[in-house]
This record gives C-alpha cells, sequence and structure tokens, in this order.
C-alpha cells in the first residue's frame, strides 16, 4: 500500500515536471511572439481610441433622452454587469452607435459578489495537467494575460496579492511547488512576481494565525485582487465617457422583430424598455441585440423564441466577511482541497477578512440569500486551517452574500448536458447574441470576441477591438502617493484621502470637493457616515453623479460598506437617504420606502438575518448559575428601581454619574440592537439571553455589553467609558 502511495505521488510529480518544460516551451514561443505588445499595450490603446471622451457625466435623464431619441444604434446590449459593461466599453471604442440597459444597477449581481480575485485559476492548471487537457490549459493561459492588463489598466483598484498555500505533508511540498511554477510559467513576462517556497517559521511569521500543527512550510504564489463593483462601475462610466448611451433601472420587456425582406425570416432589431423608476416605456432600436445578462441569460433567450433550450445552469457561491485580524494585512490563505473538495479562499479585503466560496445548485432568483448552513461550513473550513488559539466565533460575521455563478451548456454541443469550462457566444436564428458563463478577469477577452461576432453576423462597419491597455475611469490620474495631496490640500483624514484614492482614482479630487467642513480643528473636511469606516457623506452626492438611483445603490455598489458591515450600513442608512432625498427631491414618503428596502435588502441579501438570528426570543439561556447572578447584578446597576427592564433613561442616568456623555440617537440604537420585542426597553431576559450568545460565539461585538461591562468596571474606577464598535467579544 504504502510502495502504491509512493509511486502514485512520484507519478503526479514526475507529470508536473514534464507539464513544465510543456509551460517552459509555450513561454518561450510566447515570448517571440508579443513580448512588445504587452509593454506598449497602453501606448497602443491611446494611440487608437481617437474620439470624444466626456470630462462630465451625462445626466441619467440625459442618456434615458439618448436612448428614445435616437433612430437605431449599431449595438444594444441587454446586461449591465461586467461583461456587458465590457461589450459598451469594446464597442463604443470600435466607434459603434452603443446603448446599453440594465433592469437593476449596474454590477448589482453576480459582479459585485465575487471573491474579488483576478486570476488565473491555479486549480484549472491543476486539472489541466493532471487531465493533459488543452483547452483547460489555454483557458488559463487567457486569464493569466487578462488578469495582467486588468491590473494595468485600473491599478486604483487592483493590486498583486500573495496568497499563500500552507502545506501539511513532505510529500505535497515538490508537488504544489510545481504546479505553481508552472502557474509561473504559463503568465510568462507578465507573472506579477515569482513564486517561493518558505519554512515552517517563515510562515508562521508572515501567517501567525496559522494551524502550527504538523505545519511542513508553505508556498507563496501571487494572483489580482481588486473591488469587483468599482471596477464594473468603471467599466460602465468609461463607456459613458467614450460616448455610449448607457442606463441602469431600465428593463428590457420584449425584444423588437422585423421581417428581412431577403430571406423572409425575423430578425431581432432592438428592444422595448421601460424606466423602472418612471414606468414610461419606449424602443430601443439596434442593428445588433446583445444578451449579456448573466443567471438571466435563458429569460432573454426566451424572449426571443420559446424554442431556444435553457443553456445556463446557475451555482450560488457564498462569502463571509469577518474581522480584519483573522488575516494578515497583504497575505491571502488558499485551502486546497476542503472537506468536501472544494477550494476556499481567505483573503484580506478593505481591512476585513473575506472567506468563501460554496458551490451548490440553486435558482436563478435577483436576491440570492446566503444560508445558515453555508456560512457554517465556510466557518469549519476556516477553523480547520487557523491555530486552536484563534477562535472562530460564528458572531465574528459581519456580513455573508450569495452570488449566482451562470455556468452554461453550449446549444451547439452534441452533448448539451455537459457544462462548458469556459464561455459561450451563440447566435439565434433570429440574430440575438449572447455571452454567456466565463470569469470576471476574462470579461474583456469576452467581450471582444462577442463583438467580433457581432460585427460578423450583423455586418456593422468597425475595427478591431482597442480595449487592451485602455485605461478605465479614475486611472489616467491616479498615483501611489495622490493621497498624500488630498490630505495636503482639502484638510482630509489620512485614511480617507487613502480610501478615496483607491476608490476613485484621479477623480477622487472631485468628491474632495464636495465634502463639508467638519467644525474641528482636524479634519477640516470630510464627515463620516459611520465612525469605523472611511466613507464620508460626499461620497453619496458623487454617487448621484455615477447614476446611484436608491440607497441601496450606495451601500452596496458606491461605497461596499454593505458587504463590510451590516450593522454599519444600517446605522449609516439614515443620514445616507437623508442626503439623497435632499438632492433628488424625495418626498417623505419616497424616504420611508428607500430606507424600508435598504434594511430589507441588508436583512436578507447581506446576512443580517443570518445574525440577527443568533440572538432570538427563542435564545436558550444556558449560563451557569454563578454567571447568571453576575450578570443580574451587572444589569441591576443600571435597573436600579428593579423594574425588570432598562431604557435609555436609565441608561443616561448611570452615565452622567460617572462623568460620561453619549449621543441620545447612539444609545437608541446600542439598546435596539438587543431589544428583541422592540418595545424600547431592554428586559432582563433579553440581556441574559444577548450574554448567554455572546459566551457562546454566536454574538461577537455587541455594543451594550461593552458598555455595561465597562460601566460596571467605570462605577468602581472611575475610567473613560468607550462604545465604539470592536470584533471582540466580552
Amino acid at each position: 500500500m504504502a510502495f502504491r502511495k509512493a509511486a502514485k505521488r512520484t507519478a503526479l510529480i514526475g507529470g508536473g515536471v514534464l507539464a513544465t518544460f510543456y509551460g517552459l516551451s509555450e513561454l518561450s514561443a510566447y515570448r517571440k511572439k508579443q513580448p512588445k505588445w504587452a509593454r506598449l499595450a497602453h501606448v497602443e490603446a491611446v494611440e487608437q481610441v481617437k474620439m470624444p471622451y466626456r470630462d462630465e457625466l451625462p445626466s441619467r435623464q440625459a442618456q434615458l433622452s439618448a436612448l428614445q431619441n435616437t433612430e437605431e444604434f449599431d449595438v444594444l446590449i441587454v446586461g449591465g454587469g461586467a461583461t456587458g459593461s465590457g461589450c459598451a466599453l469594446d464597442a463604443v471604442t470600435r466607434n459603434l452607435k452603443t446603448a446599453l440597459v440594465e433592469r437593476d444597477d449596474f454590477s448589482s449581481g453576480t459582479s459585485s459578489r465575487s471573491t474579488k480575485l483576478i486570476h488565473g485559476g491555479v486549480r484549472y492548471l491543476q486539472k489541466a495537467i493532471m487531465k493533459l487537457d488543452y483547452e483547460q490549459y489555454m483557458m488559463v493561459k487567457e486569464a493569466l494575460h487578462e488578469r495582467s492588463n486588468l491590473l494595468a489598466i485600473a491599478p486604483h483598484l487592483s493590486a498583486p496579492l500573495p496568497i499563500m498555500l500552507p502545506v501539511y505533508k513532505w510529500w505535497q511540498l515538490p508537488y504544489y511547488w510545481v504546479g505553481i511554477k508552472m502557474y509561473d510559467l504559463v503568465a510568462g513576462g507578465q507573472c506579477l512576481k515569482s513564486s517561493y517556497v518558505l519554512s515552517k517559521t517563515k510562515a508562521l511569521e508572515l501567517f501567525p494565525m496559522l494551524k502550527k500543527d504538523k505545519l511542513v512550510g508553505a508556498i507563496v504564489y501571487y494572483d489580482g485582487q481588486h473591488n469587483d463593483a468599482r471596477m464594473n462601475l468603471a467599466i460602465a462610466l468609461s463607456a459613458a465617457r467614450y460616448g455610449a448611451a448607457i442606463a441602469n433601472y431600465t428593463e428590457v420587456v420584449h425584444l423588437l422583430k422585423s421581417t428581412d425582406p431577403q430571406t423572409g425570416k425575423e430578425r431581432v432589431c432592438g428592444a422595448r424598455c421601460r424606466d423602472v423608476i418612471t414606468g414610461n416605456e419606449f424602443d430601443v432600436r439596434a442593428k445588433c441585440v446583445i444578451n449579456a445578462t448573466g443567471p438571466f441569460t435563458d429569460s432573454l433567450r426566451k424572449m426571443d423564441s420559446e424554442k431556444n433550450p435553457n443553456i445556463c445552469q446557475p451555482s450560488a457561491g457564498v462569502h463571509i466577511v469577518i474581522p480584519g485580524y483573522y488575516s494578515p494585512d497583504n497575505m491571502g490563505l488558499l485551502d486546497p482541497a476542503t472537506s468536501d473538495g472544494r477550494v476556499i479562499f481567505f483573503l484580506p479585503w478593505e481591512k476585513m477578512t473575506i472567506a468563501g466560496t460554496t458551490d451548490t445548485p440553486t435558482n436563478v432568483t435577483a436576491h440570492p440569500i446566503p444560508m445558515e448552513d453555508d456560512i457554517n461550513f465556510i466557518l469549519t473550513e476556516v477553523r480547520n486551517y487557523l491555530s486552536p488559539d484563534v477562535e472562530v466565533r460564528r458572531g465574528d460575521v459581519l456580513a455573508a452574500w450569495s452570488g449566482i455563478r451562470p455556468l452554461v451548456t453550449d446549444p451547439n454541443s452534441k452533448d448539451t448536458q455537459s457544462i462548458c469550462r469556459n464561455h459561450i457566444v451563440n447566435i439565434s436564428d433570429s440574430g440575438l447574441v449572447t455571452i454567456a458563463g466565463g470569469k470576471w478577469t476574462t470579461y474583456r477577452s469576452m467581450a471582444e470576441e462577442t463583438l467580433d461576432k457581432a460585427v460578423q453576423v450583423h455586418n456593422l462597419k468597425a475595427g478591431p477591438s482597442r480595449t487592451v491597455g485602455l485605461m478605465l475611469e479614475g486611472a489616467k490620474d491616479w498615483t501611489p502617493t495622490m493621497y498624500i495631496r488630498l490630505v495636503q490640500d482639502y484638510g482630509l483624514e489620512i485614511e480617507v484621502a487613502q480610501h478615496l484614492a483607491s476608490t476613485y482614482g484621479g477623480r477622487a479630487f472631485e468628491v474632495a470637493k464636495m465634502a463639508h467642513v467638519t467644525g474641528k480643528r482636524w479634519p477640516i473636511v470630510g464627515k463620516r457616515l459611520v465612525s469605523e469606516f472611511p466613507y464620508i457623506e460626499s461620497e453619496v452626492l458623487y454617487a448621484i453623479k455615477e447614476y446611484a438611483c436608491t440607497a441601496i445603490d450606495v451601500i452596496a455598489r458606491r461605497t461596499r460598506l454593505g458587504f463590510l458591515n451590516v450593522q454599519a450600513a444600517d446605522e449609516a442608512l439614515p443620514r445616507i437617504v437623508e442626503l439623497m432625498g435632499r438632492q433628488l427631491g424625495w418626498s417623505e414618503q419616497k424616504q420611508k420606502e428607500e430606507l424600508d428596502g435598504a434594511k430589507k435588502f441588508l436583512y436578507y441579501e447581506m446576512g443580517y438575518k443570518s445574525r440577527s438570528e443568533q440572538l432570538t426570543h427563542t435564545s436558550e439561556i444556558t449560563l451557569p448559575p454563578p454567571e447568571v447572578e453576575r450578570y443580574k447584578k451587572r444589569f441591576h446597576k443600571f435597573d436600579k428601581e428593579n423594574k425588570g427592564f432598562i431604557t435609555t433613561v436609565d441608561v443616561q442616568q448611570v452615565l452622567e454619574s460617572i462623568g460620561v456623555q453619549i449621543d441620545e440617537n447612539t444609545l437608541h440604537e446600542i439598546l435596539n440592537e438587543v431589544d428583541l420585542n422592540k418595545n424600547g426597553q431592554v428586559e432582563l431576559d433579553e440581556f441574559l439571553q444577548l450574554m448567554s450568545a455572546v459566551r457562546k460565539g454566536h454574538v461577537s461585538d455587541s455594543r451594550l455589553a461593552m458598555l455595561m461591562k465597562t460601566v460596571e468596571e467605570s462605577l468602581e474606577q472611575r475610567e473613560p467609558v468607550s462604545v465604539d464598535r470592536s470584533g471582540g467579544g466580552v
């Protein structure tokens, strides 16, 4: 048995070595063909795209007018995700008259719910080597080229990220090393940084949270990371600045068709659209219609013809966000083989830690919900790789979301049940062009292939794609040190300035100009929406210029607050709605609807429901008798009249007795987190349920629990009280 295992491992490593030599030969050929092209991509793109570039974005109303009043577009794209926006940018820079409609917001679907990686796919390369699959190999090679391009054209939104692959068996070290080196070699001259091997000691030095037991060493390789929703928006806004007519919250009611006089066949010639906000309907005519609707691919195909077969097989991927202290600031982790054979990434992102993803069949929906079982699966896998000293608690999950990955089958394939590993471009009998499948990283090459096909099939007058090296929104004037100018010129906090620079790039100065004076000595401008995050009020106003129409657009896609901490997003909502209402002229009723809609989004789609259910009316009180007495004693320091409950007045009185002032609205928020029956007071049982949940790790950042503990100590020591939210327990 031992001999067979050893022989198998030797064969695997030997196969990897052979693949490495194959990769070297491919690399040599690649370098002979394309060295200058890779280096001069940006220069070539700038020289080729000689067309007007709008410094001022047209308003959404102006874009709708263009859609309604243009006699005929060359191309109408349906879908404002990464692929649809990429198609719009590719089309408009070929000098095609371009339109794009999206029934929700740009990046509202799968494109904002990814793992945030720009990668070639280490696991795909492993499959390519093990199965000698040339198609998968070429897919990885293409993705690695696109990775390099995307990092170059949006440097403010993306950056290389080292990812550690911990090794716990000696034989795996050469096996994984060969595979990762092959990954570097396939990337060729576009390799971000060379991978390397770490000893156990060095691995623990760089990733101290890692489980030490049986650790042999680690391998570190590099991939890219980005802010996916902002990247999607940058692509769409770039298309708009080059002249594309784009509109979010504009849905397709049905496709328009006309009879081809030469063939007598019906051809798609546009779409009947509806402005979701006003209900106004209008026709948009186009020579070519492109279906780039991701998971909703089949819906538009059925609009074209009920006979079109379904090609989308949706799969749900859940991610969770936990506090930043779970991972180093600049080092990710890859679990290559989870308990059920999947891959889990564990990555630093926006000063938090993101973990995922799952991969389970699902139904297509516009509002996917993260399930508790998936959240717990990810937490269990994370526990397997972290030190026992690090207690991974359910209560530390600050946000969770589910994205629907649109896996597709090729309708032209003999085996229609077989999942296509890459993407497909399909032309229906009526001329509808469908682009489906693929991955975030390859959005640009997918768009290029789609437009090439559209130009060919519909006889459009256009040249080749010009998007390789074409800088995206905000990239032009960005530098790694531009945040210093924001601090010096406007008096912004350093953290806020860094955030604006990495989010808006060269456009950050426009956001800074809109910032209000704080009235403090420092910072001079830039009022934060919530204290823990660098998002400021002027971003809400700028978001409207970026076509934000709802509060959800702001918390989920213009800022990423809803993806980072649902509770913080919930607290910021009233002010966001107030600012948007003032700018857009919303009535009180409209503001209430916006607030309720955004809260519902956080509750269901961003994991607030799963989070809040950790503390419910049915939560058991599982504290030992001594602790029950200790917490009762703490509670009665606030409930001095033995009413059995406390209110904001009770808490305020105790705080005043130790010389501490807390804003009344803040106190209401703190108590409301624990007030299960929402009667404006916290009963003793509710408090004991809270403390029991805290002890079990189901709740970890209750401000009331921390406040009452600190006040109890301060009553004896008279020390200042802190009520800042933290990721820790009590």
